[in-house]
């Protein structure tokens, strides 16, 4: 199977049907963003906690994120010539602050997931060129995202990300369900294709399918491709490379992992989320409370008075490389990767690319 898909996303199509996911906080910046674009793919900037990795005692937390974005996306597009996306999850107070932002700043497309991005499209006016990517986890979260936006905006999605439990970081699922054979990508993928087929016919508008979550071989692409989807989202692999905006450390962390170090978390989010054990975590398990205050008031489900650490702290300080105060979000297949590689290998290596070259330097385990 041809493992160069066609992918056009409402006319924008890359030369290579993959999307970087958007990891938070400060791990995909312009950095990474740009450096997968610049070898054919989609670059995405997570936005999550953007302004608080340069002024991390900001108490004008809005208004940081704002102007970080403004910032960060800018410094995107010095760099290259080629799409750039942003991640903005729906449970983030400044949600629709994010959204206007990077309308405004004219970013290629705004994936938007963690909870139903029900109100998206209102944010765009006549001249927007952004595209609309929400993201979902079951045939019935498309459902609703296509009727309400078509019934409320008259706009289709440009496309659907398909996220399955496999992926790294806040998960759309219950944690008794991550195992479960109905919410696989390989159940979840052909019916949102069926469906997309259908809006197809009905309405005349192509909306491509893009897998995420566990994809890290080119058998698993493969895979992917032939449930129907046009292609693939990828997070945990681009984070062990040089272009990768965060840490030394951060990037050693996912290196050094085993197998039984990949679990689940509950985060303060009300989420269940894949992470790399470590102490901060264990000590977090076994109720050893970490000194805490809600800085930020960040995202609206955290139930800050109960829960035992800021996740937003936490991930800057692990995206800085304090580990001690931190932890790793990871793909549930993060363990496989063992050492530092660059953008451009972990594409070749994915979609069987100078498959000679590749494999001498292939981001997996033989």
């Amino acid at each position: 199977m041809n493992l160069i898909n066609i992918l056009n996303i409402n006319g924008l199509v890359p030369k290579l049907p993959i999307i970087q996911g958007g990891m938070s906080v400060g791990i995909s910046l312009d950095n990474l963003a740009s450096a997968v674009a610049n070898a054919g793919g989609i670059g995405v900037i997570g936005t999550a906690g953007i302004g608080l990795i340069e002024n991390p005692q900001t108490r004008k937390v809005k208004e940081a994120n704002i102007e970080g974005l403004k910032k960060v996306i800018r410094k995107a597009r010095e760099k290259t010539k080629g799409i750039i996306g942003v991640n903005i999850m729906t449970v983030l107070t400044d949600y629709k602050e994010l959204v206007k932002t990077a309308i405004k700043e004219e970013i290629d497309l705004i994936i938007s997931g963690a909870g139903l991005p029900l109100n998206l499209p209102e944010f765009l006016d006549a001249k927007s060129k952004t595209r609309l990517v929400p993201i979902v986890s079951s045939l019935k979260a498309a459902q609703v995202i296509f009727k309400k936006w078509w019934m409320k905006y008259n706009y289709i999605p440009d496309a659907f990300i398909v996220e399955g439990p496999k992926a790294g970081g806040h998960l759309g699922f219950k944690k008794v369900d991550l195992e479960n054979p109905q919410f696989q990508l390989e159940v979840t993928v052909p019916q949102i294709v069926d469906f997309c087929e259908e809006i197809k016919k009905e309405y005349n508008k192509e909306v491509p399918v893009i897998a995420a979550g566990g994809i890290d071989t080119p058998e698993k692409v493969k895979e992917i491709f032939s449930l129907g989807a046009k292609g693939i989202q990828v997070g945990t692999p681009f984070i062990a490379t040089q272009e990768c905006d965060a840490d030394i450390r951060f990037k050693e962390a996912l290196i050094n992992a085993k197998e039984e170090d990949i679990v689940i978390i509950e985060s303060p989010v009300g989420l269940p989320g894949r992470a790399i054990k470590n102490k901060f975590i264990e000590d977090v398990s076994k109720g050893i409370k970490k000194p805490f205050k809600c800085p930020y008031h960040c995202i609206k489900t955290c139930n800050f008075v109960d829960t035992p650490y800021c996740i937003a702290q936490a991930l800057l300080n692990a995206a800085k490389g304090n580990l001690d105060d931190g932890f790793v979000f990871s793909g549930k297949y993060g363990y496989k990767i063992d050492k530092i590689t660059t953008v451009q290998e972990v594409i070749n290596y994915l979609f069987e690319i100078n498959i000679d070259k590749a494999k001498e330097s292939s981001p997996q385990r033989s």
